[in-house]
């Protein structure tokens, strides 16, 4: 019994089902703070698009990777062919979602898949050295932030406003999507500090590389700090359900970076950080419950 319950934990981590559902948690956020009704296209859209993306660029980087002693890689390998099945079947349920959207999403998607495809494929070339976006120095942590924060904000906003189930101003969008930037990126750093070594190796310029493992600690906790601001700020609500919800799950991200050590196997860093994007969800309609 334990060993299959190893294996389904394994495959959901592993395959990028739990990272793909928590982006369907963080478009749930985003549609429960604009006072919106889940859009079930969206969410459909977040988990099929996050399987895809993130398991192609497994894929196309196996020569470097295959190598690695990453407990992740070496079982995604082992079960090659199956997730191949898996991101192909991913990407093919992306046609007919990609036309159940509204136009504004649609043009948001495409962008997307743009950057997502030159930070994955070698598209540059500079003398004999073929590079994707995702080699420019500081660029990886800030485009895997990017596309996080604009799919789960501002596509879940584009098709809420569309199907006229919410009105909100530029003003609070903007701080909804910079928020969500701040609290993403602090979230994608202590994978940074992980692979230092390796990233160090491969002449991968990522943020714990350029300054330092400790830096890039300190670094989180500033990013975590300026998104608490942003919670004040938004819609002016001030210390509400909402509020007190997401600043505690902040804090307890703070603390779950501050405690990741390069070290901590994997079961750490993609269901105890990552699962911090589920729990904010959770959260939210737990305080808001109990306040109500």
């Amino acid at each position: 019994m334990k060993k299959l319950y190893n294996s389904v934990f394994d495959f959901i981590l592993f395959s990028n089902v739990f990272m793909a559902l928590c982006a369907v948690a963080q478009g749930a956020v985003t549609f429960y703070l604009i006072g919106a009704k889940p859009v079930y296209t969206v969410s459909a859209l977040l988990f099929t698009s996050t399987i895809g993306v993130y398991n192609l660029s497994i894929l196309l980087y196996k020569p470097q990777i295959v190598r690695s002693e990453n407990r992740r890689t070496g079982w995604f390998f082992e079960h090659h062919r199956l997730m191949i099945t898996f991101t192909i079947v991913s990407a093919l349920s992306l046609v007919p979602l990609f036309f159940l959207v509204s136009t504004a999403s649609r043009l948001l998607l495409i962008f997307m898949g743009l950057i997502s495809v030159a930070y994955s494929l070698p598209l540059f070339t500079l003398g004999d050295h073929k590079f994707g976006l995702r080699n420019i120095p500081g660029l990886k942590q800030f485009l895997i932030t990017l596309v996080w924060s604009m799919s789960t904000v501002l596509l879940p906003v584009f098709e809420a406003q569309d199907m006229h189930l919410t009105n909100i101003s530029m003003r609070d969008m903007a701080i909804l999507l910079a928020k969500r930037f701040l609290f993403i990126g602090a979230l994608t750093v202590p994978f940074d500090i992980r692979d230092l070594f390796e990233d160090r190796e491969s002449g991968l310029k990522t943020v714990p590389v350029v300054i330092g493992e400790k830096r890039a600690y300190l670094f989180c906790q500033v990013l975590l700090a300026g998104y608490i601001v942003l919670l004040f700020l938004y819609r002016n609500n001030g210390f509400n359900a909402n509020f007190l919800a997401l600043t505690i799950t902040a804090l307890l991200a703070g603390w779950l970076i501050f405690k990741s050590k390069w070290k901590r196997n994997e079961y750490y860093y993609f269901f105890y950080l990552d699962g911090v994007l589920i729990l904010q969800y959770i959260f939210l309609v737990a305080f808001n419950y109990i306040m109500h």
